[in-house]
């Protein structure tokens, strides 16, 4: 059975960070590309990072130079730190986990920017 399990999320002021944590179980974590989604109010689901079994690493344009995704293939967890925060990125960040055509989503972690 597939499981990934977010947290780390929650409240936080403009301009400050988080570190979201997803784990994982029942896959070949390794070979699997993670990745972070997030959905806001209204708004379609979007791609935040990915990073490949060996590293490589993608971000949208949103949140280069402010997000750092990383994992610990040892750990079968994956992570993304959250740094500047803005109001805008205010939404469901959801793990992902992708291989060839399998895809397994994790429950979501809120993550609240607000003054």
């Amino acid at each position: 059975q597939v499981q990934l399990v977010e947290s780390g999320g929650g409240l936080v002021r403009p301009g400050g960070s988080l570190r979201l944590s997803c784990a994982a179980s029942g896959i070949s974590f390794s070979d699997y590309t993670m990745g972070w989604f997030r959905q806001a109010p209204g708004k379609q689901r979007e791609l935040v990072a990915t990073s490949t079994g060996s590293g490589n690493t993608n971000y949208a344009d949103s949140v280069k130079g402010r997000f750092t995704i990383s994992r610990d293939n040892a750990k079968n967890t994956v992570y993304l730190q959250l740094n500047s925060l803005k109001p805008e990125d205010t939404a469901v960040y959801y793990c992902d986990a992708h291989w060839i055509t399998l895809h397994y989503w994790g429950q979501g972690t809120q993550v609240t920017v607000s003054s």
